[in-house]
């Protein structure tokens, strides 16, 4: 009897392990998402860290409004992910560094985010926040040191410029001596509304020591741009955003005794800027000014003087100087009409500066005279304001006398008139003739079809090609039964085909693993019929152990988007990009296989 009790409390406790490690897996592959705060209690003068954190990859994150407390970083995201012993290890956070505005007692509420489907909350937690402290006991992280050290400056080169005046606009990046920048990448460029605008490119990024606020720090212009201003009144310049990648140094040292570094990236924005643009005054306004603003040189040249009639001339209207050379009409002569006047050819030489652009615009007219006779090219005006003193300037260029010495004579009080719209129809030999209406025309050659060369190449032609279409029908024969190689050639095609974009980006590593990760769910989207960016990982394996596909396929295919998703916060080789990508073509040749 006691044998027998015995036997059935091991069965039972087998049973009651048996239930709680499938209690314990269960609850391994529950969804969690949680709030963890790094104090509930914090001095006016310390600084609170809110790590929001998933342990499955979501969309629609939606932080709290943070009441009471200003944002000084955030948010940055970091992911790890890992295998072990076939068993995937995921985790997601979301990080904000907070500020407290004011004393007393508040609520960090609660984030939201959707994951498979279904909306997850976290728990609102209570956060009290007291008086400044005289020692801060919040230790500095790494993020907070990368947002201190670092600094994006716009500096504008005037604030209250006329309408049309050159403004430029220098972007610096200021880095304390204490961390170093590895790497940055544009986030929001200007779009530079109500501005014409050419960027001044910078060929090499060299680091200058200067200081922002008071303190030592080395700069790097990042970029130039110069403004011209197309409305007077106030106008904002949007800001420039920047992700930028740095090294902090730790408090740990490695076994050398040298300092350890932690690589993070940091948002910075130039911030927007505001000018007040000031219309370009009215009075003493000449009537053809037609908008050039700067500081000018104008000018109206001949190629030659003197002339025979038919022969050609060019006749050049050019404005050099510093200003706005491409937003104005040059002015056109007065010519006689008399003279016949092609449309100009317009040439430019211009260099853009930090001070603005520097050059010369020019017509080039082509005149050709009919009648010998002198034709005079009246003086014309160019008018232009000068921001310098603020006043409007005109130049007047010098008349030019063109003369005609050999042609036919035409009416001279005409020629020498601009307004004249009459010429003489000078006569220049037999220019009509009659026609012939009792021609004898016949046919110059006769060529025969039959009997030629064309027609025995075209008799001959079918018999020369049954040899021909025989041996094309044994290779297309061969080809179809070989079923292994066609079906080698259809997979490697098929890879190609979605791993195209990968290849032409790799040594790029974003853009390489962005194009690899969407071939990926592409293959799968085709082959499947199926929308691969709705299921997670572990959906898509079960999908293709469903159907078949090898376990080191399968692994090899989920590896694959694993990297897609680590190449984004890690460091990636070229070497390891061109490894992927070959492993990818891999991973779908074998998958064709089976799909």
């Amino acid at each position: 009897m006691q044998v027998l009790k015995g036997y059935i409390l091991f069965i039972l406790g087998m049973f009651l392990l048996t239930g709680l490690h499938s209690y314990a897996q269960d609850n391994a592959e529950e969804i969690t998402f949680t709030m963890n705060l790094s104090k509930e209690e914090l001095g006016l003068n310390e600084r609170l860290r809110v790590d929001f954190t998933m342990n499955k990859d979501g969309d629609n994150f939606k932080p709290p409004q943070f009441e009471g407390f200003k944002v000084v970083m955030g948010p940055s995201q970091s992911i790890s992910s890992s295998w072990v012993n076939g068993k995937r290890s995921f985790s997601k956070t979301y990080t904000y560094i907070l500020v407290p505005t004011a004393r007393g007692n508040f609520t960090i509420n609660q984030a939201t985010i959707d994951i498979g489907g279904q909306t997850y909350k976290t728990t609102p937690k209570k956060v009290e926040v007291t008086a400044a402290v005289d020692k801060p006991n919040s230790q500095k992280t790494v993020d907070d040191v990368a947002d201190e050290s670092l600094h994006l400056v716009a500096e504008v080169s005037k604030g209250n410029p006329y309408l049309n005046e050159a403004v430029t606009v220098i972007y610096k990046l200021y880095v304390s001596p204490n961390i170093s920048v590895t790497n940055y990448r544009p986030l929001d460029n200007p779009t530079y509304n109500n501005f014409w605008s050419q960027d001044i490119p910078v060929t090499k990024h060299t680091a200058q020591n200067g200081t922002y606020q008071g303190k030592p720090y080395r700069f790097v212009v990042l970029k130039r741009v110069v403004l011209y201003p197309q409305k007077s009144g106030k106008l904002d310049i949007e800001p420039l955003s920047l992700e930028i990648f740095v090294d902090v140094p730790t408090n740990r040292r490695d076994f050398f005794g040298g300092r350890i570094y932690t690589q993070t990236s940091k948002t910075v924005s130039a911030g927007s800027r505001t000018i007040n643009v000031k219309p370009l005054p009215e009075a003493g306004k000449p009537a053809n000014f037609s908008g050039a603003v700067g500081d000018f040189d104008f000018s109206v040249t001949t190629s030659k003087t003197q002339l025979n009639a038919s022969e050609s001339l060019q006749a050049k209207v050019e404005v050099s100087g510093k200003g706005n050379l491409k937003l104005f009409q040059l002015p056109e002569p007065e010519l006689p009409s008399s003279l016949e006047v092609y449309d100009p050819e317009y040439d430019e030489d211009i260099r853009t500066y930090s001070t603005g652009m520097e050059g010369k615009v020019a017509n080039n007219y082509t005149i050709v005279p009919s009648f010998r006779g002198k034709y005079p090219i009246p003086s014309i005006s160019f008018s232009y304001f000068n921001p310098s003193n603020g006043k409007y300037e005109s130049i007047n260029s010098d008349e030019i006398n063109i003369e005609v010495v050999e042609g036919p004579a035409g009416n001279t009080d005409n020629a020498a008139s601009p307004s004249a719209n009459k010429q003489l129809v000078v006569p220049t030999g037999e220019q009509f003739h009659f026609i012939n209406i009792n021609a004898n025309l016949g046919p110059i050659g006769v060529n025969h079809f039959f009997g030629s060369r064309l027609f025995f190449i075209l008799l001959l032609a079918p018999l020369l090609l049954i040899p021909v279409a025989i041996l094309v029908f044994k290779k297309r024969e061969a080809i179809a039964s070989d079923v292994i190689g066609n079906r080698i050639k259809q997979a490697n095609k098929l890879a190609r085909k979605y791993l195209s974009t990968a290849k032409k980006e790799l040594g790029n590593k974003e853009a390489f693993y962005v194009a690899l990760e969407k071939g990926l769910h592409n293959y799968l989207k085709a082959k499947l019929h199926i929308e691969t960016s709705e299921f997670s990982k572990d959906k898509i394996t079960d999908i293709l152990f469903e159907k078949g596909v090898e376990k080191s396929d399968i692994e090899g295919f989920v590896g694959l988007l694993t990297n897609c998703e680590m190449a984004r916060y890690s460091p990636f080789s070229n070497v390891q990009m061109q490894q992927d990508y070959e492993k990818a073509s891999e991973v779908i040749s074998n998958l064709d296989k089976h799909l």
